[in-house]
C-alpha cells in the first residue's frame, strides 16, 4: 500500500519525505535557532458573526515564508451566524486533529511504519452560558475533550501506541491547549 519509495533519490514513506523530516530534526539539533517559528493569522469581520483569517507569513529559523491562506470563520445559524463555514470551536479541534495527524505520520515515517488509514476524532462540549456571559460561573470553554485515533496498518498495536504515545508528548497544538498560554492583547480604535 504505502510502502517505502525512493524518489529522486529521496525516501518516502506515508507521503512523507523521510530525509526531509530527518534533515529538519538534525538542522535544529545542530542550530536551536532554527527551530524558532513565529506564525501570524489576521482576521476581518466580513458581517454576522463571520470572518476570513488570512495566513500571510510565517517565520521559520529566521527566515520569512510568504503564504496566502483563507480561513473562512463562521458560526451556525443557531448562534446567529450563517453556518457556511466551520465555527472556531471546529477549527480549534481541527487544528488539533491536523497537528496530532501530521505528529504521527511523521513518526511513523521516521519508524519505517506504514500507515494504510488514519483518522483522529476530537470532541467536547461548551457551556454556552459562560461563553455568552450569562452565567460567570460556568466555563466559558471547552472543559474537557475526548480523542480518538483509529489507525490501520501491517505494524503491531504497541507501535502505533508507542509512537502515538510520542505524538502525545511532543504536539505543539495540545501543549498550547493543555498549558498556560500568555496572550497579550491590545485595542487598536481609528
Amino acid at each position: 500500500m504505502n510502502a517505502m519509495l525512493k524518489i529522486a533519490g529521496r525516501s518516502y514513506l506515508n507521503g512523507v519525505s523521510v530525509d526531509d523530516v530527518r534533515g529538519l530534526i538534525d538542522t535544529v539539533s545542530r542550530r536551536p535557532a532554527a527551530a524558532r517559528t513565529r506564525w501570524r493569522v489576521a482576521n476581518t469581520w466580513r458581517g454576522r458573526l463571520r470572518s476570513s483569517g488570512q495566513a500571510d507569513v510565517v517565520e521559520i529559523g529566521g527566515k520569512t515564508a510568504r503564504r496566502a491562506l483563507a480561513i473562512e470563520v463562521d458560526a451556525p445559524l443557531e448562534l446567529g451566524g450563517t453556518d457556511n463555514f466551520a465555527s472556531p470551536q471546529e477549527h480549534l479541534l481541527a487544528a488539533l486533529n491536523a497537528c496530532l495527524t501530521a505528529r504521527f505520520t511523521a513518526l511513523c515515517a521516521l519508524e519505517g511504519v506504514e500507515i494504510y488509514r488514519l483518522e483522529i476524532a476530537t470532541e467536547g462540549e461548551v457551556d454556552l452560558r459562560g461563553a455568552l456571559g450569562v452565567d460567570p460561573a460556568a466555563p466559558r470553554g471547552f472543559g474537557g475533550l475526548a480523542t480518538t485515533v483509529t489507525v490501520r496498518g501491517p505494524a503491531a498495536a504497541e507501535d502505533y501506541r508507542r509512537i502515538f504515545d510520542e505524538v502525545l508528548a511532543t504536539s505543539s497544538t495540545l501543549f498550547s491547549l493543555t498549558q498556560p498560554v500568555a496572550v497579550a492583547s491590545e485595542l487598536v480604535v481609528g
